[in-house]
């Protein structure tokens, strides 16, 4: 008895990707890296074309908080339920279990430094764990500069100094992607993804 096999060796999603910003998707039950300053913006902007409650941890020895009126713009405050950890390896663990329990479909997890490959090795089990429970939990990492080993990738949002308006955002590593950039602006109210304008020519 012949068995046929059919090896496909291109990289592929087992299942579909969360969706985002249209036509860019992230790796569900995997934990993202988003950096650069307008990484609050791009998190919320994941977060409103998603459903169901966000938990979202932060360090609560910060005094900076995220700008209600401006959030609600863009989802609304009554899906996130807001943590505030006292110390590093609180903010750490309270992501970690959050993520394990798969109890929502989003984990949030503002970090003023990177986090070593450890905890984010940690991190990307629990979500594997709560897949099993029913839900495939996203996990997002909030990084100033975006260096964290482990993540599933990394992208950065940054106001695009010199367009007309928006921002640049940046798919700086993803294991099934190629690194590229994006426009994105606002019209009718509607965040939109567009090709990035050709660079200037320099003057020799």
């Amino acid at each position: 008895m012949h068995h046929n096999v059919l090896l496909d060796r291109r990289p592929h999603r087992a299942t579909p990707g969360q969706p985002f910003l249209g036509r860019l998707e992230l790796a569900q039950a995997r934990v993202h890296e988003i950096c650069g300053p307008a990484r609050h913006t791009l998190a919320l902007l994941i977060a409103a074309g998603m459903q169901g409650p966000v938990i979202w941890v932060r360090p609560g020895w910060e005094g900076a908080r995220l700008h209600g009126p401006g959030m609600a713009q863009l989802m609304d405050p009554g899906r996130v339920v807001f943590v505030d950890a006292a110390r590093p390896v609180d903010l750490l663990w309270t992501l970690e279990e959050a993520l394990r329990s798969g109890a929502v479909p989003l984990v949030v997890g503002e970090l003023p430094d990177p986090p070593g490959l450890t905890p984010m090795r940690r991190m990307q089990l629990a979500c594997e764990a709560g897949a099993g429970q029913g839900t495939r939990p996203l996990g997002l990492i909030l990084t100033p500069e975006g260096v964290a080993p482990g993540a599933e990738s990394r992208w950065r949002m940054a106001p695009a100094h010199g367009a007309d308006e928006g921002w640049r955002l940046t798919r700086e590593r993803d294991r099934q992607e190629p690194p590229r950039s994006w426009q994105v602006g606002v019209k009718a109210g509607e965040f939109v993804l567009g090709a990035m304008p050709d660079p200037e020519p320099r003057l020799h």
